[in-house]
């Protein structure tokens, strides 16, 4: 049952961030069939991401005062909708509408998963991982699936797309009676953290910008270095895809054995390490070194869910909204000012500066303790068949 459970958390969670991923893939089909220029398109792409990221704290903090586990399928329902109502207008303001539809779906969804997820797992570190998982596969799988079906129909052939929503709503729907004995109200006796937030906040933040950063321009450095052409630069994203879903799994495992704390210090201190042989190992070799940096800037992913959850037991849909949204996506915001100093000097030279931000991290990791309230061992929890509320024994882990 478990098993089944981690899985359903899984496909719900990547059909959501499919729609999160697909912006980018609709932006040539709008350019090509509705001749809108580059301003056009960048106003569709910055509605999506605003709408997707800045406005998840806010949906966080209204779950933390009032039940909404009805907002889990509703959202993405919602995602879905407006991806294929773009399919069904032509006008710019009407197709912008759509677009802000997806992202305030997006925004809407994931502070509610999240503590959905909890419910589900029981803060359970693999369980939270798997789910993590599912968010990364269906954002991968939205440029192959999404190009294929624009491919064949152009953009009439949008409403297709609304299928991955109506998989993710059916697939939550088993789900919602667990989240629902759990008052998005109620109190703890857990006093909030609010420092040790902000911690983690700050280090989410840095791993965004290092995994954005190299994310972004890794192609190009590969085709240097290596060889010309687009199939060299494939490889190394599919390399870093590949190693950052490995990651997101490895990382509950890891923090099963090492606790999450100590995870996250090793993680960030090899990713620091991989990032300088990504810069200076030459050959086929600097593929290994994709891999390293991807699975470790992956294996905390998860932990910072988990972690900010139970430094705010009283604001689990505020933790989720800042660790899956505002924080994480910070490092777009930079990714210009990224490309401006490799323009200035070289791609090299801008990827070596990438090495400070997982440094600062694993700096920043060692004021960070894990809270006391999870060290009891997993014996004295309580069977999720027994939970009626949020007890004491539901933030153990």
């Amino acid at each position: 049952m478990r098993a089944n459970r981690r899985l359903l958390l899984s496909i719900g969670h990547g059909s959501v961030d499919f729609y999160q991923g697909i912006v980018p893939v609709l932006v040539p089909f709008l350019v090509s069939e509705r001749h809108y220029g580059y301003l056009g398109v960048s106003g569709f792409v910055l509605a999506a991401s605003l709408l997707s990221s800045v406005v998840q704290p806010l949906f966080g903090a209204l779950t933390d005062r009032w039940a909404m586990p009805w907002l889990v399928p509703m959202s993405t329902l919602a995602a879905g909708c407006g991806v294929a109502l773009i399919g069904m207008t032509g006008s710019y303001p009407l197709t912008l509408a759509a677009i802000a539809l997806t992202g305030f779906g997006v925004a809407a969804y994931h502070p509610e998963a999240a503590r959905l997820a909890r419910a589900v797992t029981g803060g359970d570190h693999v369980g939270m991982s798997w789910f993590s998982l599912g968010g990364n596969v269906g954002f991968a799988l939205a440029p192959v699936l999404a190009t294929a079906v624009l491919a064949l129909g152009g953009l009439a052939a949008a409403p297709f797309l609304l299928a991955p929503a109506v998989l993710g709503m059916l697939v939550t729907l088993p789900l919602l009676g667990r989240r629902a004995s759990v008052t998005a109200g109620s109190r703890t006796d857990g006093r909030d953290d609010w420092p040790a937030f902000r911690v983690l906040s700050a280090v989410v933040i840095l791993r965004s910008i290092a995994y954005i950063g190299l994310s972004s321009f890794l192609g190009l450095f590969v085709q240097q270095r290596i060889q010309p052409g687009d199939a060299a630069g494939g490889a190394a994203l599919f390399v870093l895809f590949t190693g950052g879903a490995v990651g997101t799994v490895l990382g509950g495992r890891l923090a099963e054995r090492w606790g999450r704390i100590r995870t996250m210090r090793r993680a960030y201190g090899v990713a620091t390490l991989a990032v300088v042989g990504v810069v200076l190992i030459p050959g086929p070799a600097l593929y290994g070194f994709v891999a390293v940096v991807a699975i470790a800037l992956y294996v905390p992913f998860s932990l910072h869910i988990t972690l900010g959850q139970d430094y705010l037991p009283n604001r689990v849909g505020t933790a989720g909204g800042v660790t899956l949204g505002l924080a994480v996506s910070v490092g777009g915001v930079l990714a210009p000012a990224l490309g401006a100093l490799a323009d200035a000097t070289s791609l090299r030279t801008m990827l070596s500066t990438l090495t400070v931000f997982p440094a600062l991290a694993w700096l920043l990791t060692h004021r960070l303790r894990e809270p006391t309230r999870l060290e009891s061992p997993r014996h004295e929890m309580p069977s999720p068949a027994l939970r009626t509320g949020p007890s004491r024994g539901e933030w153990r882990r």
